[in-house]
């Protein structure tokens, strides 16, 4: 006919009467006459919130003395986000619109609220203490609440307010609240890029089709500048060295474009160039990488330059017997008004043919080659 429940010092119970709220009870003994079973106990964690959300709010309208005795109220209003600390440890960012009651006692509850229409963007200090939820004792809850943006070296942030570019974020951590808007943060390079228009197939004056490969390089010179008027920036540089590329090969012919192989570079880079002013920015060179002909194409050149080298060697192989055929009449003509000059290429002739040989027989004795040496020298002297 008694009821009797202990209730631990880490623990909060609810006494209930047939369901319904009758009061706190705190640690001890509590015995009550219940000769009927009407009674019951709810125990509750110290370290857990109140989650009966209807008892909640029977406490907050009906019994403030019992709220402010017992629980600390955690209420956030819709323009504002919340930072919910246990013992001036931050545990949890809440969002707009949050209610709850957490027990007091063993854990000392704290709410910081933050204004949201006033700040967009975190302090630094806190972003910080968002990037390393493995390395704390206990990591922060709710932080999808919150945007972070690394920012690398040598790149910048467009940040973007409900779609809105409102200003750059330079290199390192930045957290700003998502609650109520659309935040986006978009890295953005600064450092010289390259950019590769592949595969353009485009017919040239005297309707060839080519098939081209163009690298450019480019870089932002005003970031604000080329996000505030460019969508998209880098699509639009890649279509402006398309367009390009086509006037350029479009209105010249073939031979054309054979013969100055810089041609293609210079007036797409000059056009690339004007319709980019303004934008924020700037293409560095331009460079015509393959120039892809189709095949019957391919054996049509492939013959005209055989023809063209063969006629070359023809003319080069004319003019080399030309000119042997004159060093040979300069030869005879001196020969002829020179006997010891004739002689002496008989000489040379006959030493030439010597080279060759590896024995000498002689007939008719030493007498018949001294008499022959002797007609080589009166000849001289004659």
């Amino acid at each position: 006919m008694w009821k009797r429940e202990v209730v631990k010092k880490n623990e909060r119970a609810l006494l209930l009467r047939e369901g319904d709220f009758v009061r706190v009870l705190e640690p001890g003994v509590f015995k009550a006459f219940d000769p009927f079973k009407r009674l019951s106990v709810q125990r509750v964690a110290l370290d857990a919130p109140l989650a009966d959300a209807s008892l909640a709010d029977y406490l907050r309208q009906s019994e403030p003395q019992t709220l402010a005795r017992y629980l600390v109220a955690m209420d956030v209003a819709e323009g504002e986000a919340g930072l919910r600390y246990e013992n001036d440890v931050l545990v949890e960012l809440l969002p707009p619109g949050t209610r709850r009651l957490y027990w007091k006692g063993r854990i000392e509850h704290r709410l910081e609220r933050i204004d949201l229409a006033q700040h967009s963007a975190l302090p630094v200090e806190l972003a910080n203490r968002l990037t390393q939820p493995a390395l704390r004792a206990r990591p922060v809850t709710g932080v999808a609440g919150v945007l972070l943006a690394q920012v690398p070296a040598y790149n910048v942030g467009v940040l973007k307010l409900d779609g809105k570019v409102e200003r750059l974020l330079q290199p390192g951590l930045s957290a700003f609240w998502r609650f109520n808007r659309d935040v986006s943060v978009e890295l953005v390079d600064t450092r010289l890029q390259a950019l590769e228009v592949t595969g353009q197939e485009i017919l040239t004056r005297d309707k060839v089709a080519l098939r081209l490969n163009l690298a450019a390089t480019w870089c932002f010179v005003d970031v604000l500048r080329a996000f505030g008027q460019l969508q998209k920036p880098l699509d639009h540089l890649y279509r402006e060295l398309q367009f390009a590329l086509r006037a350029a090969v479009g209105t010249r012919t073939l031979d054309e474009l054979l013969e100055d192989k810089q041609l293609l570079d210079r007036v797409v880079i000059e056009q690339v160039q004007m319709r980019l002013d303004g934008t924020g920015m700037v293409v560095g060179a331009v460079g015509v990488k393959d120039i892809v002909l189709p095949g019957d194409m391919k054996t049509i050149l492939t013959k005209v330059v055989e023809a063209e080298k063969a006629a070359q060697a023809n003319v080069i192989r004319r003019r080399e017997e030309t000119a042997a055929t004159r060093s040979l009449l300069n030869t005879a003509k001196v020969m002829e008004e020179n006997p010891t000059a004739l002689r002496l290429k008989e000489l040379e002739t006959l030493e030439r043919i010597a080279e060759r040989i590896d024995r000498i027989s002689v007939f008719g004795g030493l007498d018949q080659v001294l008499n022959g040496l002797v007609s080589i020298k009166g000849a001289h002297a004659s």
